[in-house]
């Protein structure tokens, strides 16, 4: 490992501060009210960001909502053996209804990507504060709109970009990115070589009774039914997000502009394309580059879902190249590799089993993201209760979201592409500023930041 007792010290002062920041956070919360949370998407990740919630603070679920009963009628038994009470939330098959006849106080949104801008601001218009996943939208300006909501209801948004509360990256951010180890960074490697896009090719079905197939597309396109779209099947489909680089590439981008303080990218390119796996119904990128343009700083981004990783240590990930060494990391472990005979550093995730043991009984958790996400919920509440943007702030998650949405746009037209925020414009692409808004389906209405 090579990690020095002075870096054992501050990681093991990581690990402790996290600790106090909970009890901290018990100690404050313990005196305030309930808080009266309601989820959207009972789905995998839902669950786990709502369990999460209530290991950290008093919490009081009021609310479920699906369009699949199957997975409402589990989720609210399972909440219900993790909530105080022991009580089973209302039972919702329209998020609408769920606002209007509880008024919760929070809603996290764990539909897929096509739901988030809807469901957020009419949340936020009921008065809730609100974590969405990423990414926040599968369009620019719909990430657009829900910052204008956020501001104009006066409601705090984080969003679920959790490696800016992953402790071992909170610690390398202060030790070895602030701490200058790295020296001046002009370059920046994201990449993901996991084989995770669905490369199947499913019959046609009967939309089973317990799905209203309808509710759940949405605003996307209807596509024909092939099987239950949760959890994986969806992502396999343009109609719904946006591929790897929406759903990967946004926290390694998002995690990059972190560390460095980094905002808007000057330019966007990108090429790829389906090159190995054909034979599938899927129709997002099976092998795609993108380069993101900072000021004096260029991130490439690359991805692909067929063949081995570059290094099998770090097979999702980011490299920070600085004069001084190259930082690497992961969800899983950083490592800072110093140019000549300096001291090598390695951390590893932080896990909290003993402390969370129902961790271990949460039906396919990632374990080693357990303390992001409840650092990120905590960040959440304080930042409600102080009045302050939390940490992935819901404009820090646009900036994220758009600069993959960008990306693929700039694939798709085959140029570089310059987005001004303040006109929401492509510079001098009319083509792709067209292209900044998806079309909904009929009887849904898109968003405008003008008129949330």
């Amino acid at each position: 490992m090579n990690l020095s007792r002075r870096h054992f010290i501050k990681s093991t002062a990581t690990t402790l501060a996290l600790s106090a920041l909970s009890s901290q956070a018990f100690s404050f919360f313990d005196q305030q009210k309930t808080w009266r949370v309601a989820l959207i998407g009972t789905g995998w990740y839902g669950k786990s960001d709502l369990f999460k919630l209530l290991q950290v603070a008093p919490v009081d679920v009021v609310g479920l909502c699906d369009v699949d009963k199957r997975l409402l009628t589990e989720a609210g038994q399972l909440v219900s053996q993790r909530q105080k009470s022991g009580k089973v939330p209302e039972l919702f098959h329209e998020y609408t209804k769920l606002l209007s006849a509880q008024k919760p106080d929070i809603v996290l949104i764990g539909s897929p990507d096509h739901w988030h801008a809807l469901q957020a601001i009419d949340a936020l218009k009921a008065g809730a504060h609100v974590y969405v996943q990423k990414p926040i939208s599968v369009d620019v300006i719909e990430g657009e709109a829900m910052v204008a909501a956020a501001r104009k209801y006066k409601r705090t948004v984080q969003v679920g970009l959790q490696r800016r509360s992953t402790p071992h990256l909170v610690e390398a951010k202060k030790n070895i990115v602030e701490a200058g180890l790295l020296g001046k960074i002009s370059h920046v490697e994201m990449f993901c070589y996991y084989h995770m896009r669905n490369n199947s090719n499913p019959p046609l079905q009967q939309v089973p009774d317990f799905l209203d197939y309808e509710k759940w597309t949405g605003p996307a396109p209807l596509r024909p039914y092939d099987g239950l779209p949760h959890r994986g099947w969806w992502r396999a489909f343009m109609e719904y997000g946006n591929g790897i680089v929406g759903d990967m590439c946004v926290h390694m981008l998002d995690c990059v502009r972190w560390l460095l303080d980094l905002g808007w990218p000057v330019r966007i390119s990108s090429s790829g394309g389906i090159y190995v796996q054909k034979e599938g119904k899927s129709n997002t990128t099976d092998t795609q580059s993108a380069i993101f343009e900072f000021e004096n700083l260029t991130a490439v981004w690359q991805h692909r879902t067929w063949g081995p990783p570059v290094d099998p240590d770090y097979p999702w990930g980011f490299k920070l190249y600085g004069e001084k060494g190259v930082l690497t990391g992961s969800p899983f472990s950083y490592d800072f590799v110093p140019v000549g005979d300096g001291k090598k550093i390695h951390m590893d995730a932080v896990y909290e089993r003993e402390k969370y043991p129902e961790d271990l009984k949460e039906k396919d958790i990632e374990i080693h993201t357990a303390p992001a996400t409840r650092g990120q919920m905590l960040n959440f509440l304080l930042a409600i209760e102080n009045g302050t943007k939390p940490v992935a702030d819901v404009e820090e998650g646009h900036i994220s979201t758009a600069s993959c949405i960008l990306a693929n746009l700039a694939m798709k037209t085959g140029r570089t592409l310059r987005y001004d925020p303040k006109t929401k414009t492509v510079w001098n692409d009319a083509e792709a500023t067209a292209l900044l808004t998806r079309t909904y389906r009929q009887g849904y209405t898109h968003p405008h930041p003008d008129k949330v």
